[in-house]
């Protein structure tokens, strides 16, 4: 009876040891991986939803995903649309008031708020935004406000619609968005010039004169937004446009003679003083000696998508207008 009594109280007794051990070994492993997730938590925070975001202005440090945004010029806002971001505002469109069309139907009803060249600040802090979008030639003057208001990423040159892609998907933590954004473009300049090349061969590339009428002189357009658009798709440009500034005024007819070019693409504003300019000069004997014309290649063109909107979209909306004009298969 007694020998069975201590075999009884051994087993017990190691009974309790094995709970007990049990029971260390979870909470120390339940402390173990409660660490883990902490370390690990603030780690991914610490990496990813904190940034530096170099620009025309500086450098901004960015904390977490932005969903309030605010953009100062027309390049950001057809960008943000793309990013599938809903501004809280906006700023008023040169034309079409007050919103371009294309991009109506993702942006009627967002808050105007003022000018791109005059933008207001108290409607802007109003938005309580977490980040704005702001350009060095605009808005360099009243940067500082900007930045007291949120976080301000300006873009050196308004046309650099690329430049602003990758500007954004930086500042809104979209960085894949952008890379897919600017791969798909980089794509479709590839396939336009691969096509371009086929049909046209001995005729490819074109060179080009970008022409713009107002109501008392004309311009060519070296540069800028469509300036730069034509020559990554592989246009040319005659000898005298290869300056390196955005382009030259032409003040009188006599200068007709500097537009020559294989190819026009015109675009001007639809106003009665302008459109007789261009009637006066396109009727001038000297419009008629001019390779394009003779050959039928000047196109009348949007000035929106060619010229003020200078965004991502627009640029591919500019892209198809050329793949249109030589019949191309998008």
């Amino acid at each position: 009876m007694i020998k069975h009594s201590s075999k009884w109280g051994l087993l017990l007794i190691g009974l309790f040891f094995t709970v007990l051990l049990a029971a260390c070994g979870n909470s120390a492993s339940s402390d173990d991986s409660s660490d883990s997730g902490k370390t690990s938590g603030n780690s991914t925070s610490n990496e990813s939803n904190i940034r530096d975001v170099e620009h025309a202005m500086g450098t901004t440090t960015i904390e977490g995903t932005p969903e309030r945004v605010v953009t100062l010029y027309q390049g950001a806002t057809d960008a943000a649309t793309v990013f599938d971001i809903d501004p809280e505002g906006i700023v008023e469109s040169w034309v079409e008031k007050p919103i371009y069309k294309y991009l109506l139907d993702d942006l009627e009803g967002t808050k105007i708020i003022g000018e791109e060249t005059q933008p207001n600040l108290e409607e802007i802090a109003a938005l309580k935004p977490d980040v704005i979008f702001a350009s060095k030639t605009r808005h360099e003057e009243i940067y500082e406000k900007l930045n007291q208001i949120a976080p301000t990423i300006a873009i050196e040159e308004l046309y650099d619609f690329k430049g602003t892609v990758e500007l954004m998907g930086d500042a809104l933590n979209q960085q894949d968005k952008s890379d897919e954004i600017l791969s798909d473009w980089n794509n479709r300049i590839e396939d336009f010039q691969t096509k371009a090349t086929e049909k046209l061969v001995d005729e490819w590339p074109k060179n080009v004169s970008l022409i713009n009428f107002r109501s008392d002189h004309a311009r060519i357009y070296f540069d800028g937004f469509a300036g730069s658009i034509l020559r990554e798709a592989g246009f040319t440009r005659p000898k005298n446009q290869q300056e390196d500034v955005w382009g030259i005024k032409l003040s009188d007819k006599e200068s007709i003679t500097e537009m020559n070019a294989d190819v026009f693409y015109i675009f001007m504003e639809d106003e009665p003083t302008v459109k007789e300019t261009y009637d006066e000069w396109t009727m001038h004997p000297l419009w008629q000696k001019l390779d394009a014309v003779k050959n039928d290649q000047v196109y009348n063109v949007d000035q929106v998508t060619w010229n003020m909107a200078g965004g991502i979209r627009a640029a591919n909306l500019m892209l198809d207008d050329l793949y249109d004009r030589f019949n191309l298969e998008k």
